[in-house]
């Protein structure tokens, strides 16, 4: 086998690749620097014969795993959550394979979530690895198996154990797709990903035993909630001081975000904690203490990466507001857990309409942009999207948590959803658009 190296930089791959900082920062000299990738084709000697290889002549919509994934996490959200609010309202069982409470924990967490993740996954593996992307059948048939698991848990005729065995098997499947990469490309600096996303899958399968048995499933949904935090915490970590360093430099700005120092690694190694603790107990004293101190840190992580500069662009700001999201979570979860504040049930929405609501939408528009070869630029609807989600988290946040919801309740939920589901719906028929057809500059 020989083995051929082309320098190369996709119009987004910076937007991954910077990703790559956190698990091996010693390898990107800078954030402007392009990427060296190593390709080779077992059997392969001839660089024609390497280029037919990579060549994808299929449906536009399964080049990239962006495309299907991004656009049916959107259309999924707009749609499942406004259902979940009109059972909700209507005191309604569904005949779905769980209570409505828990499909509807279930399919934000394990649903909506797998598919962001998945989308983001299978775009920025490639660029770690050096390795082809997943696309054609193979991605057809991931998402497939994606698609039927949602169905699966509304539809009654499967048996509750083959409509838990397909659900779960597509996280693992995803898993399965990180750890061969990662294992073909000899990229082990990558391996946190594939921790995360096995540890990821395990909980969605664990959720199902639970709740099969009829045992509750706080402590899995609790499990899953913490993985959510550390990955805003690692990930955002990085992506957002990178964009906001580029887009500073590129303004002309001299005072610029702080490289990683021991002061990043204090913060997000409190946050582990945090959340182990939170897992274990979250109403335990301790648990607060942790949760309030690991946030008032990352006040202070925030607060370096200069996001008051980003004002002009919406693309980056919206990175910074969903940070200031988890943050927040953090600092209500803490609150929660020694009686002070939000109660837990708004306080865990602060991470998932907030936090999750805005940096899904942030990486989905900008992603969805760059990788199509459009200019990355929000205009005045990716900016009514951001303004949307945000509003639909207060709202959510504000709602009133009580056994017996009153008229009021359901109003400002109803709001809460016209505004987060909205913005995802804004979404899916703004880019939708862009992500069925070939890119611009293909």
């Amino acid at each position: 086998m020989r083995r051929r190296t082309f320098r190369f930089e996709t119009v987004e791959s910076r937007s991954f690749r910077v990703l790559s900082l956190f698990f091996r920062p010693n390898q990107i000299d800078s954030p402007m620097s392009p990427t060296e990738i190593k390709l080779s084709q077992p059997g392969s000697s001839d660089a024609d014969t390497e280029t037919r290889s990579s060549r994808y002549e299929g449906p536009a919509f399964f080049s990239y795993g962006f495309r299907p994934f991004f656009l049916s996490a959107a259309l999924f959200a707009g749609i499942a959550v406004p259902w979940w609010v009109l059972i909700f309202a209507a005191a309604d069982s569904a005949g779905f394979l769980y209570p409505p409470r828990e499909w509807h924990v279930h399919e934000m967490l394990f649903g909506f979530l797998s598919a962001v993740m998945t989308g983001f996954l299978l775009t920025a593996v490639p660029n770690w690895t050096g390795r082809l992307p997943v696309r054609g059948r193979a991605l057809f048939g991931l998402w497939s198996l994606w698609l039927t698991g949602r169905l699966v848990l509304i539809l009654p005729w499967p048996s509750p154990l083959v409509a838990a065995l397909v659900d779960a098997a597509f996280l693992f499947a995803v898993a399965w797709i990180v750890w061969r990469e990662l294992h073909a490309s000899n990229s082990w600096g990558q391996a946190p990903i594939g921790i995360l996303i096995s540890a990821y899958a395990s909980a969605n399968a664990a959720f199902h035993v639970t709740a099969l048995r009829g045992f509750p499933t706080d402590v899995t949904e609790r499990v899953a909630l913490a993985l959510i935090m550390l990955l805003l915490t690692m990930i955002g970590g990085r992506v957002v001081p990178s964009f906001t360093r580029e887009f500073l430099i590129q303004s002309r700005v001299k005072k610029l975000p702080p490289p990683l120092s021991r002061f990043d690694g204090l913060a997000i190694g409190l946050v582990i904690v945090a959340v182990l603790a939170w897992i274990a107990g979250p109403q335990h004293p301790v648990t607060g203490a942790l949760l309030l101190t690991a946030g008032a840190i990352h006040i202070v992580r925030l607060s370096r990466w200069r996001g008051w500069q980003t004002w002009r662009e919406p693309l980056i700001l919206i990175l910074h507001v969903g940070y200031a999201w988890l943050v927040l979570a953090l600092l209500a979860l803490g609150g929660a857990a020694i009686g002070v504040g939000f109660s837990q049930a708004n306080a865990v929405h602060i991470l998932t309409t907030g936090a999750v609501g805005a940096m899904t939408l942030g990486i989905m528009t900008r992603a969805s942009l760059g990788h199509t070869g459009r200019e990355k630029r929000a205009g005045v609807v990716t900016v009514a999207i951001y303004l949307l989600v945000n509003v639909g988290g207060l709202l959510r946040v504000a709602t009133p948590h009580t056994e017996a919801p009153t008229a009021m309740t359901h109003l400002i939920l109803g709001l809460a959803v016209v505004g987060w589901s909205g913005a995802y719906l804004l979404f899916a028929l703004t880019y939708g658009r862009f992500l069925i057809r070939r890119n611009l500059d293909e």
